[in-house]
Formats: structure tokens, C-alpha cells, sequence
């Protein structure tokens, strides 16, 4: 059967709030590259920034752009080049595309590139029904693990590089922000072996998605007094290690007056604008702080793929799923702050993609 010579595409179309579904060319590729059809792709939160369009996604993306970066498909077509990858293959994908001029790149660091670029942030990206994708990003998805799971490999992986940041057994863990990253990285906290894990929020439902998806305990710190929490674990000096996933500096400085001395900081979130920070918590603390962005290419998709494949279970954290003509359902639900991980399907229906 014929390809048609046209897909749909999710397009940051216009510079105002939301995004478009249109026609638009089917990806052609190189000799290195793989076009992958599409089955899931799952919302982030780097969407809906996109789709707020508000001050960061005014400088970074380009318009008009197919956006979207959390994605499974099959591969229907390999370059000339590409001799370890076969069509109808499913795979997944590193969403950061890396050069290979860099001291980093150059030295295997390629997650720690300044080259690096994004797929659905300045690159055409995955809300599509194809994406063409260079060979070195795709990363095969093993029998055992499904198109849903493999659509949400993307944000798992900055959960595992996040908490795989020091080592977790036996440790007391506080995890600020009961979004869907932070979940996850409950998840794989319990799974590797730590001892009491505390997840925070001011949002309860999230908070009561976090009990199901990684039984710990969940604070809603609205309500409830964290140092009580710890008395009644019986933490006498405080948390081992903290994972900051919230992007609320508030958050991060109750972290910082609930860790031990010589405790350590894993940080994924970012504040907003620039934060006053109590720099005297963290000297006198000795308290060690580590940024964290994106996966460590390819380390960190070894370390999630063995661990899905040896027991870790995320499945209940995906909450919604829509037909990709169904996005504005999909994004509404993801905006509303009540849900977990949201996932499109692309194999689902079909209606005119308006302009």
C-alpha cells in the first residue's frame, strides 16, 4: 500500500495560546535517520508551556513547528546508512538531538552537549503521524513493555537520572512536587530500595495518585505539618536525600531545613525568574545540590528499561487517554492539575485537521 504524501501534525501555528492540528508534509529522511509512524505520544509539561505560549516558549520555539516529544511508534523506513534497525521494529526515542563537536559530546557526555536541540521544541516533534528521527536516538522497545509505557519513557528518564543521582538504598527520601516526574520518581525510589519516602504537594489528588502508583507517604503540605510527618517516621535528624521536582522555591527551602547535615539535593525543577536562596542553610548544612536536565544519553535508558522489565510498574500513573483529534480534551486535562500522564493515540479516528 501506498504512503499518502501528507499526515497529520499538531502545529504551534500562530504566537497566541494553543496549538493547531494540520496537514503537513510527511517527513523525508537521510541516509542516517529512520521514519517512525506513530501509535502513542504522552502530554508534558513543556507542551503546555508551549501551548500557554508564554515567556520561554516565545524565545525558544520557532513558529510554525510540530511540537510534541514523548512518543512510541514502529519504524516504516530506514536510511541507506542504518544497518541495526529494521522496519516494523517499535521503538521509542532520545528526544535531544546532539552534536558531536563538544568536549562533552566528544567525550560520551552527550546529555551535558550545548549543541543539543529538542524534537517538538526546535525541531519538528512527535503530535504527528510520522517523525523522522536520526538512528543514534532511537532506542527499541523490548516485547514486555507497551506502546503506552514506551510513549512516557521520556519523563521517566528524568525520574531515573533525578533519583539515580546518589544512592537511594536505605535512605530517607523527601520528594517535593507530586507531579507525574515526581511520581515516577517515588516509583523508582521504592523500587531501588530506599527506606521512608516522603512526596510533598498542595495538590491532593495528585498527592492520592501518588499513594497508588508508588505506596508512599504523601503530605499535603497545605494542611499538614512535614516536621510531624518525619517525628512520626521516627526521622531523628532528617532526609538523606532530597529530589526537587516542583520548581517552587518555597519547596526547595523547606527541603533544605528538612535534610540531615551533609544531606544531598538532586534538583529537576526550576523556579521561576530568579529565587532569593538562604545560602547560610546550605554552607552550614554542608548540603550538596545537584542540577539534573534530561536523561544521561544512553545510561539512563539502560537503567529504566531493566527496571521496567524487572518489576517497576507506572502503569497506573497514566490517567487519560484521547484520540489525537481529541488534543484540546487531552490538554484541558493535563492543565487541569487532576490528572496523572496524559497519552494521545494516533491510531484513533480521523477528522479534518483544521487551519
Amino acid at each position: 500500500m501506498e504512503r499518502p504524501k501528507t499526515m497529520k501534525a499538531l502545529v504551534k501555528a500562530h504566537a497566541k495560546e494553543g496549538l493547531w492540528m494540520q496537514n503537513q508534509p510527511i517527513p523525508k529522511i537521510g541516509p542516517d535517520d529512520v521514519l517512525v509512524k506513530i501509535s502513542k505520544t504522552g502530554i508534558c509539561g513543556t507542551d503546555i508551556h508551549i501551548w500557554n505560549w508564554d515567556a520561554w516558549s516565545r524565545k525558544t520555539v520557532p513558529i510554525p513547528l510540530i511540537t510534541g516529544h514523548e512518543f512510541s511508534g514502529k519504524i516504516v523506513e530506514t536510511g541507506a546508512d542504518v544497518a541495526d534497525l529494521s522496519v516494523g521494529q517499535r521503538v521509542s526515542g532520545e528526544g535531544h538531538l546532539v552534536g558531536k563537536h563538544s568536549r562533552a559530546s566528544r567525550s560520551g557526555r552527550f546529555h551535558l552537549d550545548p549543541e543539543t536541540r529538542g524534537i517538538g521544541i526546535n525541531e519538528p516533534g512527535a503530535f504527528a503521524q510520522y517523525l523522522r528521527l536520526p538512528a543514534f536516538n532511537v532506542i527499541p522497545l523490548p516485547d514486555g513493555i507497551s506502546d503506552e509505557i514506551g510513549a512516557i519513557l521520556d519523563p521517566l528518564g528524568n525520574a531515573v537520572h533525578t533519583a539515580l543521582s546518589f544512592d537511594l538504598v536505605g535512605e530517607d527520601v523527601l520528594i517535593t512536587g507530586a507531579g507525574p516526574i515526581g511520581i515516577m520518581a517515588a516509583a523508582v525510589a521504592k523500587h531501588i530500595g530506599a527506606r521512608h519516602i516522603v512526596i510533598t504537594d498542595i495538590n491532593q489528588d495528585r498527592l492520592d495518585l501518588a499513594v497508588r502508583v508508588a505506596d508512599v507517604t504523601a503530605v499535603n503540605i497545605g494542611n499538614t505539618d512535614l516536621k510531624q510527618v518525619t517525628d512520626d517516621l521516627g526521622l531523628v535528624e532528617g532526609f538523606d536525600v532530597g529530589l526537587e521536582m516542583s520548581g517552587s522555591q518555597a519547596a526547595l527551602d523547606q527541603m533544605i531545613g528538612a535534610m540531615v547535615r551533609g544531606g544531598r539535593i538532586a534538583m529537576l525543577g526550576i523556579p521561576p525568574g530568579k529565587s532569593a536562596v538562604d545560602w547560610s542553610g546550605i554552607v552550614l548544612k554542608s548540603i550538596t545540590i545537584k542540577g539534573v536536565y534530561g536523561r544521561e544519553i544512553f545510561e539512563t535508558w539502560y537503567k529504566m528499561l531493566a527496571m521496567l522489565q524487572n518489576g517497576l510498574d507506572i502503569s497506573a500513573l497514566i490517567t487519560h487517554r484521547f484520540g489525537a483529534d481529541d488534543f484540546e480534551a487531552g490538554f484541558a486535562t493535563m492543565k487541569s492539575g487532576s490528572s496523572g500522564k496524559v497519552v494521545l493515540d494516533w491510531n484513533a479516528g480521523t477528522k479534518t485537521p483544521r487551519k
